[in-house]
């Protein structure tokens, strides 16, 4: 199916009922008008992260269900599926025999060895500072060979998720026959996972290296293009990354605007957010929410630091349930780019606030996307969290169908959902954005026009009260949507 200007659930293939088949029904019993499209995060068989360590594209786990049940689902919903191009899990068939067999392997050059990746078979500690990482040293592992001899093999992840060789022939050929393969299996969408890190060169940051970059981009899309399947790289940096490659017409995400509508919201003013809906790319996916963490660096240089670090203190401030810790090393997660939270506990718990956010995400340009716990309005799971002690753990709880049968009666589920439908039905969003950039700081006002199809948030960031009107052809008058 193609891609469709409707909102797209993002969700585990796990975590809204127990399968896959619980999924589609809760996708055809609950979501048919609130949702058009579904990302189905990584539901391969997997060794770490939650699915992003895979050991092969080719089938789905057992216990999420099996083709049938992701074709079922795509053939009424469009679907973005996940292809992890710069790793694959060390526990895969093609890592292990690399191990067994090292350069004899039909699967060596898959893997990055450092005595053949640097000149001197070892980054000087200059190259390793260089190096754009998530860890405070130089990214690999150490693996032992069956035959006693060792290597230091690239690695810039978890341990399970070993970096592959993009410039290499064989991973070419690896990537070509998997992202078929899922083209084939009804994905209208195909979202590059780490796709920044993938490029690699020797006196770089190795991350986003140009030209690189965009002659990998330019060999997956050409993959796909055949079977109408649109590609989508997921970087998260300086928002001018996104600038840059929405220029080259690919779709991009809007991982800029849950930072900017948390700062709107926190301070009752527009300007940031209004300068950022005037320049953002139009070809983009909006999200508030993900199964990581609010992101924090990709909207550096669109609030300045004071501001960043202002929403960071109110967001621990003003959340509900949310502490620091929750994003250090105590609970397994080094990452200091994003915060763990869920959007709704982010504002506190406040219905009036979250359906102002949502409600201003649905008037910015791009295709908007909820995530599970977003969609359910979820509170910081802590009781998961404290049994894991993995910090996005707060932002992941699982939904069973009796649960969810009950949530969906909640008042700001309820207006979510009315909210959701209107966005995917109403024709103006086809159009162009007007934003009004004369309001008083604390008025926040965004209209869509296609044609005469036309309507307008009007929005206080201070109380968080927000009325919705649009042009109603048929009876020739302008109404208010009723939340």
């Amino acid at each position: 199916m193609n891609i469709q200007n409707k909102i797209m659930l993002i969700t585990y293939a796990d975590s809204i009922g127990k399968d896959l088949k619980d999924l589609k029904y809760v996708l055809d019993n609950y979501l048919n008008k609130v949702v058009g499209g579904v990302h189905i995060l990584p539901f391969f068989p997997s060794s770490a992260d939650r699915g992003f360590a895979p050991m092969t594209y080719q089938e789905v786990d057992r216990p999420f269900g099996k083709w049938e049940d992701i074709e079922s689902i795509s053939k009424e919903y469009y679907t973005m599926f996940d292809f992890m191009i710069n790793h694959i899990s060390r526990s895969s068939h093609f890592f292990k025999d690399f191990i067994e067999k090292k350069d004899t392997s039909e699967y060596k050059d898959l893997f990055i060895k450092y005595s053949d990746f640097w000149t001197n078979g070892y980054p000087s500690q200059e190259q390793v500072d260089k190096i754009y990482k998530r860890k405070p040293r130089a990214p690999y592992i150490d693996i032992e060979f069956k035959d006693g001899s060792t290597e230091k093999i690239w690695c810039t992840f978890d341990e399970e998720q070993i970096d592959l060789d993009v410039r290499k022939q064989v991973t070419l050929e690896f990537i070509k026959e998997n992202l078929k393969f899922l083209c084939e299996k009804g994905a209208s969408i195909i979202r590059l996972d780490a796709f920044a890190y993938a490029t690699k060169k020797e006196g770089t940051d190795c991350f986003f290296v140009e030209p690189d970059t965009w002659e990998i981009l330019t060999y997956c899309s050409d993959i796909v293009k055949e079977y109408g399947v649109a590609i989508l790289p997921e970087i998260h940096e300086h928002y001018t990354i996104q600038m840059k490659i929405a220029d080259k017409d690919y779709y991009v995400y809007d991982f800029a605007l849950p930072m900017l509508v948390l700062h709107a919201l926190y301070s009752g003013t527009n300007k940031r957010l209004i300068k950022w809906l005037k320049i953002c790319p139009r070809k983009q996916f909006t999200t508030l929410d993900t199964h990581d963490g609010i992101g924090v660096v990709d909207v550096k240089d669109l609030m300045t630091d004071e501001e960043m670090e202002q929403t960071r203190a109110n967001l621990y401030a003003q959340g509900a349930n949310i502490k620091k810790k929750y994003s250090s090393t105590a609970y397994n997660n080094l990452d200091i780019y994003q915060i763990n939270c869920t959007y709704y506990s982010a504002l506190g718990d406040n219905d009036a606030a979250y359906l102002l956010a949502r409600a201003i995400q649905f008037f910015t340009p791009g295709i908007p996307q909820v995530y599970y716990v977003g969609l359910l309005a979820g509170r910081n799971d802590i009781e998961l969290l404290e049994k894991t002690k993995n910090g996005r753990d707060i932002n992941r709880h699982y939904y069973l169908l009796a649960e969810i049968e009950q949530e969906v009666k909640r008042s700001v589920v309820d207006k979510l959902f009315k909210l959701m439908t209107f966005r995917n039905t109403y024709e103006a969003f086809n159009g162009e954005i007007v934003v009004n950039d004369q309001a008083d700081e604390n008025i926040l006002e965004i209209n869509f026009e296609n044609g005469e199809y036309k309507t307008t948030l009007l929005a206080n960031l201070r109380d968080k009260v927000f009325t919705i009107s649009y042009y109603d052809l048929e009876n020739k008058a302008w109404k208010m949507l009723d939340l």
